[in-house]
């Protein structure tokens, strides 16, 4: 039936179905250690944008539900984020009514719906494209830079203190006066630093034991047994409930006014999850494809708007923490999402004995595990260009924002491919004994045919190498130790063309034309034969200027430069 065919194409549907009874323990692991984070993350970025804590916890646990179904990526963990928190709050916390935090949550939830359709309409129009941007040196620049801001982020929680500043110089700078001015909590720290030390000795001693459960449950037994609650800083009970929709109060022209902001939280929430999506599936040796995982996490947003939660995208420090568990597939999203509930429900007062130091020690263990130094290194030994893109990933990001850095890098991108372009490998051919026609800086050893210059040009022809192109073939003949009568360009490698481009290889044409110079071209392709017809020099360059193979037109040249022999 056509509804059990579009519901086994759901990725959820068919990990389902490849699923291995090895990797229930490690996801239903997985899925439990991130409760730990799920839960007092949810709540802080629901404040930080403005709105009641529990909405976080919808925000959390509806999507994952979600996104286990129709999510291709099988270990991106979704929720409330950091990046967009500030946005949330500045589109709907205006159109509030003043002291009314429900207010504001219906307004997150039709937000959150907005964001989800943009989303959805992007993917069905096959826009994920915009993930192959992300090149390999941006996804690393990345990766380093949401580490080190997740880092500096939780480093006055794990010390036991507060910063009032914003940016990650202003952070850093922060931290150290505050350090310096011995504002740590000696009893937090202790508590931090130890959790941090626990969850590093299971990692290198006993990496089968998850050391970050055993610090969070150890923590939460320490301070109910100590009364640490009445020193330091704890996450707080939880809030009872289940999540429903909530749009009281909202109008057609708070729908209309929201339309802006959806739309820049969807490019923001997209261009985070792309990166995390891509790069956590190159690590695993997966491929995602950008427009499903659009559509994806579009649903995701739209479930949560749904059901009293707020916008959402990928994590940048929950997906390290499912990876570093042993996450395998969606199932240990959907099992957090489940134990989540179950707090909520049956045991909502435990969370009240969690110190944010230990919670800060899980998130730095987590984001540490981004940091790859050993490929900037890698990197830089193999191509000094891709560093230098990288580093600008990683200060766009760092200094700037997710979407800034990205764009930063993504055009840097193109600039050098246009360089690359621009100034191509070009080369003069010349005959080896017995292996064809090579490059004659690589073969020394080769003779050039007299009357004969054969040219590659590695690069698309267009407007901004053009006239190198030509420049170079005129060079090549001036230099040519005898009278030239055929230049032959070995055209494989061109694989573009464009007007400008097309203006330049008659020039170069009329230029040996008048030199009684014949121009031909070899292996060109078919798409490029039929450019030159569209851009009207067909007749100009017809069929008899082109060769299959560089022999065969070499061996067209001898036959007319040597007619009886040929005979």
């Amino acid at each position: 039936m056509p509804w059990r065919e579009s519901l086994g194409r759901l990725p959820g549907v068919a990990t389902a179905r490849e699923y291995q009874r090895g990797w229930l323990r490690t996801d239903v692991t997985a899925g439990l250690v991130l409760t730990a984070l799920l839960i007092p993350a949810g709540m802080g970025y629901a404040e930080a944008a403005g709105l009641p804590a529990y909405a976080g916890l919808y925000a959390t646990i509806v999507p994952l539900l979600a996104y286990a179904v129709v999510g291709p990526s099988k270990i991106l963990v979704l929720g409330p984020d950091s990046s967009l928190a500030p946005l949330i709050a500045a589109a709907v916390l205006p159109l509030a009514a003043v002291g009314d935090p429900e207010s504001a949550l219906a307004l997150a939830g039709v937000l959150a719906i907005l964001v989800g359709a943009t989303l959805i309409i992007a993917g069905f129009l096959r826009l994920g494209f915009v993930t192959e941007l992300l090149s390999k040196p941006i996804r690393l620049g990345y990766l380093n830079a949401i580490a080190l801001i997740v880092v500096v982020g939780q480093l006055p929680k794990l010390l036991g203190f507060s910063v009032d500043a914003s940016g990650l110089l202003g952070e850093i700078a922060a931290i150290g006066t505050s350090i310096l001015a011995g504002d740590s909590t000696p009893v937090a720290a202790a508590v931090g630093i130890g959790s941090f030390a626990v969850i590093m000795a299971f990692r290198v001693w006993l990496p089968r034991v998850p050391g970050v459960l055993v610090a969070v449950v150890g923590s939460i037994a320490l301070s109910a047994a100590i009364g640490l609650d009445e020193e330091i800083g704890m996450v707080g009970a939880l809030p009872k409930g289940l999540p429903l929709p909530q749009f009281g109060g909202v109008d057609w022209q708070d729908t209309l006014a929201l339309i802006g902001p959806a739309a820049g939280i969807a490019l923001i929430a997209f261009a985070d999850t792309g990166v995390l999506s891509r790069t956590f599936a190159a690590r695993r040796g997966e491929e995602v494809n950008g427009s499903t995982e659009m559509k994806a996490i579009g649903a995701a947003n739209v479930a949560s708007g749904l059901f009293g939660g707020f916008p959402i995208s990928a994590s940048g420090s929950r997906t390290p923490v499912a990876e570093q568990s042993g996450a395998h597939t969606q199932l240990a999203g959907a099992v957090g999402a489940v134990a989540v509930l179950v707090f909520v429900l049956v045991a909502p007062g435990i969370t009240a004995y969690l110190p944010d130091a230990t919670l800060a020690a899980v998130v730095i263990v987590a984001a540490s595990a981004l940091i790859d130094v050993r490929g900037m290194v890698s990197m830089w030994h193999m191509s000094r260009v891709e560093t230098g893109l990288a580093i600008a990933a990683f200060l766009g990001v760092a200094l700037a924002g997710v979407l800034q850095g990205i764009l930063v890098a993504i055009g840097l991108s193109f600039v050098a491919v246009v360089a690359r372009a621009w100034q191509p490998y070009r080369t003069e051919l010349v005959e080896t004994s017995g292996t064809g026609f090579h490059d004659v800086a690589r073969h020394p050893e080769g003779h050039r045919i007299p009357g004969l210059v054969l040219v590659r040009f590695d690069a698309p022809l267009f407007f901004a190498n053009g006239g190198i192109f030509d420049d170079y073939v005129r060079s090549v003949v001036a230099r040519a130790q005898t009278p030239v009568a055929w230049v032959v360009i070995a055209a494989e490698p061109i694989t573009g063309l464009d007007t400008t481009a097309v203006d330049e290889l008659v020039d170069l044409d009329r230029y040996l034309e008048g030199r009684g110079i014949r121009l031909a071209f070899a292996e060109m392709k078919g798409p490029i034969k039929d450019r030159l017809v569209q851009f009207g020099v067909g007749d100009r360059f017809d069929a008899t200027h082109f060769y299959p193979t560089l022999d065969a037109a070499v061996d067209d040249f001898h036959r007319r430069a040597h007619p009886r022999e040929g005979a």
